[in-house]
């Protein structure tokens, strides 16, 4: 490489800065005892998201397109499969199975999405250099930290921007630690990462494409792969962010603010999990209808009326598809079909999307009969709670009144590891033995004494083999 190519990369702006040098020091981080069981917890729930989705479509496709990847280098384990891939091919498979029922954590301020796609890129980064469960760790936290501190600093969704422009940023950081790149390196990632790989908020508008469950797998995959290219010696353009036509030209200027010390990061913990595959914006009505379940006869229901915040009207209710999905992506993003799916079936899971429910004439004529409002006073609680209200009234005239504040996830009604080990249960249940479901949560519970990530991962070498 030219020594002008080499110059050209090495300018680092003020925002390029602090983001690196924030990476660099959480490698030595201590951090709160709070922090660390919010990246356990985190670890556990997204191994659960993944594992529960191996056997979907989706999930088989984004192997065989990493297949086409067996024994590229570095290498890293495809989860569930007893081969490798090439590293950031393994980050691309891993997170469109995390994402794909659509359970996997969510965290949203200004703007948001779901920081668990950053476990995509650690992970694989974490198998192909052998790291430690220590040095998991804290590239974890410091990933959550640095995606979640963008989206408590700006709006990039309302500018047309989605989720994967700063998880590509967050994916690269957490790549970045686990490879041992230092300052120089780091810093050219960061770069590599971000000026290619602006994406659309479209890909969440609309009639829901599979692209919807593979945005933040690319992120991952677009992450680790900036990081092999700066470790090759790769240059990314300089002041990316702050440059002429830097990223903030087009966002307008913000302060992506991380902590100046880095054990004091803790915005992993106030991350959301969710109980049912569906948008995060859709938990509270869900619980909310799930209680009238048996309660009323869905024959004798005249109306429903839910009412919610602005950010859940707006992603679940605001198009008319959404009181007629055609996709399951649509569906699981669609408030009428939600409620009506709890109302008449008592749960919501990954068949509640199958072709046999977006055709229930049932469904549909609840949907029909279903009005979805803002209330201001909702939209002045998001985001510190996600509050529904829903009203179900029959033709009898009688009618019932149910409130959720918090569903059971947020962060201020937060899973613990008990919680999550019945979800991971259910979601592998029939599939998948107990017994390796609990001895993984044991080993994710004693992750920072743990010499080699590799080996706890490996838990879940031959699920293809052995149980499908």
């Amino acid at each position: 490489m030219t020594r002008s190519a080499q110059a050209a990369g090495q300018g680092m702006d003020k925002t390029s800065s602090r983001i690196v040098d924030f990476a660099i020091s959480a490698r030595d981080a201590s951090f709160s005892a709070s922090a660390v069981d919010a990246c356990k917890r985190s670890l556990v729930d997204t191994f659960a998201c993944a594992l529960g989705a191996f056997d979907t479509p989706l999930a088989h496709k984004a192997r065989h397109t990493a297949g086409r990847y067996k024994g590229g280098q570095p290498a890293a384990q495809v989860w569930g499969c007893d081969w490798t891939a090439s590293v950031e091919m393994a980050a691309y498979a891993n997170g469109v199975m995390l994402r794909l029922l659509d359970l996997s954590d969510a965290y949203r301020k200004k703007c948001g999405g779901h920081p668990s796609d950053v476990v995509a890129a650690i992970a694989a980064a974490a198998d192909a250099c052998n790291s430690s469960g220590a040095e998991v760790i804290a590239a974890t936290i410091a990933a959550y930290e640095i995606y979640c501190a963008c989206c408590d600093a700006v709006d990039l969704n309302a500018l047309g921007w989605d989720q994967p422009v700063y998880g590509v940023v967050a994916s690269a950081m957490g790549a970045g630690m686990l490879f041992g790149l230092d300052r120089e390196q780091m810093g050219q990632a960061l770069s590599l990462a971000l000026a290619p790989n602006l994406a659309l908020l479209q890909t969440r508008r609309g009639s829901l494409s599979s692209w919807k469950n593979c945005a933040g797998a690319n992120a991952a995959r677009n992450g680790v792969f900036a990081v092999l290219l700066a470790r090759e010696g790769y240059t990314g353009p300089e002041e990316v962010f702050e440059g002429p036509h830097g990223l903030f030209e087009i966002t307008g200027a913000f302060d992506w603010d991380l902590p100046s010390i880095a054990s004091e990061s803790n915005r992993i913990a106030r991350v959301n999990f969710k109980s049912f595959p569906l948008c995060y914006h859709g938990q509270a009505a869900a619980w909310a209808a799930q209680r009238l379940f048996g309660v009323v006869r869905p024959d004798q229901i005249e109306s429903i009326d839910v009412a919610t915040y602005q950010q859940s009207f707006n992603e679940m209710a605001s198009e008319s598809l959404k009181w007629a999905p055609r996709t399951a992506e649509t569906a699981d993003h669609s408030l009428p079909f939600v409620v009506a799916t709890m109302l008449v079936y008592g749960d919501v899971d990954r068949d509640s999307f199958n072709d046999a429910r977006l055709d229930d004439a049932v469904l549909a004529g609840l949907m029909r009969k279903t009005r979805v409002t803002v209330d201001p006073a909702l939209s002045d609680g998001y985001p510190q709670s996600a509050p529904c209200r829903l009203s179900v009234r029959l033709a009898s005239g009688d009618r019932f009144d149910v409130r959720i504040d918090s569903a059971k996830g947020h962060a201020d009604n937060p899973m613990d590891f008990g919680d999550l080990r019945t979800k991971f249960g259910k979601l592998t249940a029939g599939r998948c033995e107990a017994s390796r479901v609990a001895g993984f949560c044991r080993a994710i519970g004693a992750l920072e004494h743990a010499p080699s990530f590799r080996e706890t991962v490996g838990t879940w070498r031959h699920l293809e083999s052995t149980i499908y």
